[in-house]
């Protein structure tokens, strides 16, 4: 219970930067285009890990000796890991700058908040229990992110289902995570392996898609430093590390209070008003997370 309430410590922590970074990441693209802005923060995230990956397996060498063939294992899942998690989460931010350049920011944020709702069905196919309150926590956040989020009449159009799909990669990603933290990898490393992966595929699409000067790169770079830094190389660790102890449906509640920080964030350093709907819609997103986190007595068998 101790690693399980730590673990969702850390994915608070995570959201928390993550909605931060909305600021920095939104002033950014004044600057470059959002290939080349992902490109540059992943590979930020990937060196900022390298010595923290060192320094933490010399220290559990020390602790915890391997003998050769176990560190070759632990080694070889946690680039395997690396890869793969890299990929979804390339391929995740990249749909999801197309979908927003298309569709508006308050629809994209709520379509891409159904990674909530998608995670639990993902689960069901893998033969996972999810628990009844769990159902009930995604309704009550779905409801939250519709106040929070919709502005304006919904429909659907091409930008919606660029931002539809970069909700089910998202998805994916969390559940991939699940999946090879589960076995005896090294969570740091996986993570320092994403972002180099991410990286290389945002330069293929940069080198693709658009034109970057160093120039306009240099004048972005508080706002790459802070997103690759933070936002990349520290929040995105804590979602590998903490998610050893926390359930993936309850990790997708936490997560998503990074569209309820951001929107304070941006009421507090852009001066942007939440009105009366907006902050009902923050406190539902709570209540949400709250909800998942209370313990329920277990059945007599």
């Amino acid at each position: 219970m101790k690693k399980e309430m730590q673990g969702n410590l850390m994915l608070l922590i995570t959201a928390l930067i993550w909605g931060s970074a909305f600021v920095a990441q939104s002033a950014g693209m004044e600057y470059v285009g959002p290939f080349t802005y992902n490109m540059s923060r992943n590979y930020i995230g990937f060196l900022v890990l390298i010595p923290v990956v060192l320094f933490f397996r010399k220290t559990g060498q020390k602790e915890h000796p391997l003998t050769k063939e176990e560190n070759s294992e632990l080694n070889r899942n946690s680039i395997r890991g690396g890869i793969f998690c890299g990929l979804v989460l390339g391929i995740a931010s990249c749909v999801q700058q197309i979908g927003v350049s298309m569709t508006t920011a308050g629809k994209a944020g709520f379509i891409t908040a159904l990674y909530i709702i998608l995670v639990p069905i993902l689960g069901i196919f893998l033969k996972k229990r999810i628990p009844k309150i769990i159902w009930l926590c995604v309704a009550i956040a779905l409801t939250g992110f519709w106040l929070l989020c919709i502005k304006e009449g919904f429909t659907i159009g091409t930008g919606d289902l660029f931002c539809l799909l970069c909700a089910l990669c998202f998805s994916v990603h969390i559940m991939v995570i699940d999946h090879f933290t589960a076995q005896k990898t090294d969570s740091i490393m996986i993570s320092c392996v994403q972002f180099l992966v991410a990286a290389v595929f945002s330069t293929i699409l940069t080198v693709i898609f658009e034109t970057p000067t160093w120039t306009a790169i240099w004048d972005a770079k508080l706002t790459i430093l802070y997103a690759g830094v933070l936002s990349s190389g520290v929040a995105y660790t804590l979602q590998v590390v903490a998610q050893r102890y926390t359930r993936p449906t309850v990790a997708t509640l936490l997560m998503s209070l990074e569209s309820v920080f951001a929107a304070l964030f941006g009421a507090l350093i852009l001066h942007e008003i939440l009105t009366e709907k907006e902050l009902l819609g923050c406190v539902l997103v709570f209540v949400a997370v709250i909800l998942a986190q209370i313990p329920l007595p277990e059945r007599r068998k």
